[in-house]
């Protein structure tokens, strides 16, 4: 019997109204009994029943109108005249995009409240959220990436270019929030401004034309890899916050790239390097560059738009294996030895 799912989306986020997006497609693509859990921006959690999930009851704030719901050991409950009642769900998917749902902070209360979930743990989003720590990441487990240089907001005077084009980078969004492409001197005062609205921190890259892009999906279940079909975006210099929009309500299967086996094996491979035991749990997406038949990372989606669902041949399959072999932590058996023979030695 397939699990209830219960997908948690929005919470504090730039990236907010995306998840709310992704979280309405997953109706089309997942044939389990689904619950809908919204975080609004003030972190209040409501039961938005499937029956009447849009995108317009959270613009006019209508969800309010819906059971709020308190996290609890084990679940959530909502309170009426007999009591609390819980929530009815085997296991939550995170499709919280960017903010809490990608940094850890949802990680870290799920497993703190010992809710089965699927999506990032802590480490994971520690990894993939800080853009520079991702390239560390990467280097460490023999992946490569392109060289990058990294700004806090204090050194912005220190920021001198004398090799355009670059592309400037919040260095913990997604999406292509905040992002540009800076052709010359005249651009990047104002791409920097932009850059630091979003993030306290930058990273800077050398902008390569004409690279091919591929992107790659899966996950590990029983020590075995699950990888979707390999993707080539929309070929475009840059792919902005707009276009990409789109592609958070997408549940049509996407095009297979026209790629040679051993293209694709090096793709699997270096995602079989990313994703290694951090990402257990998870369904990722990883979006690699091919330059002179190398292949280099470019970012990893912890939380993929619509959980790349238009990547998979039977996306419904994947969730419910995935839901199936979730890691578990192993439970601490506290005694109080230690302190009951501090107290038996002192008499007490």
């Amino acid at each position: 019997m397939n699990k209830i799912i219960a997908i948690v989306f929005g919470s504090q986020s730039y990236e907010h109204e995306i998840s709310i997006v992704s979280a309405i497609s997953m109706k089309k693509v997942i044939n389990n009994e689904l619950k809908f859990i919204f975080i609004n921006k003030h972190r209040e959690f409501y039961d938005i029943p499937s029956s009447k999930i849009t995108s317009k009851i959270f613009s006019s704030g209508e969800y309010k109108n819906f059971d709020k719901l308190n996290i609890v050991q084990n679940g959530f409950i909502k309170s009426s005249m007999f009591g609390n009642k819980h929530l009815k769900f085997d296991v939550i998917l995170n499709l919280t995009h960017g903010g809490d749902g990608e940094n850890g902070i949802l990680a870290s209360l799920f497993e703190f409240f010992n809710i089965d979930f699927i999506g990032p743990r802590n480490i994971a989003c520690v990894v993939s959220y800080d853009k520079y720590i991702t390239k560390s990441y990467a280097k460490d487990n023999d992946v490569k990436t392109l060289d990058a240089s990294y700004f806090t907001k204090d050194k912005i005077n220190s920021i001198s270019i004398s090799n355009f084009p670059v592309i400037i980078k919040p260095n913990s969004l997604g999406s292509s929030i905040g992002v540009s492409i800076v052709k010359d001197q005249s651009e990047l005062a104002y791409a920097i401004d932009t850059a630091f609205e979003y993030d306290d921190a930058i990273i800077i890259e050398k902008f390569v034309a004409g690279v091919k892009e591929y992107n790659l999906a899966g996950a590990k279940i029983n020590g075995k890899f699950i990888f979707s079909i390999v993707e080539e975006p929309a070929k475009e210099d840059f792919l902005d916050f707009d276009k990409k929009y789109l592609d958070f309500a997408r549940t049509s299967q996407a095009n297979e790239a026209d790629i040679h086996e051993k293209l694709v094996n090096k793709l699997q491979n270096n995602f079989e390097k990313i994703y290694n035991n951090t990402f257990e749990g998870s369904l990722i997406r990883c979006d690699f560059f091919v330059i002179h038949d190398e292949v280099y990372l470019n970012e990893i989606n912890s939380i993929p738009g619509s959980m790349s669902n238009y990547l998979f041949n039977d996306f419904n399959s994947v969730i419910n294996e995935l839901s199936n072999n979730l890691p578990q932590k192993e439970q601490i058996n506290v005694t109080y030895d230690y302190v009951n023979k501090i107290q038996s030695a002192k008499g007490k």
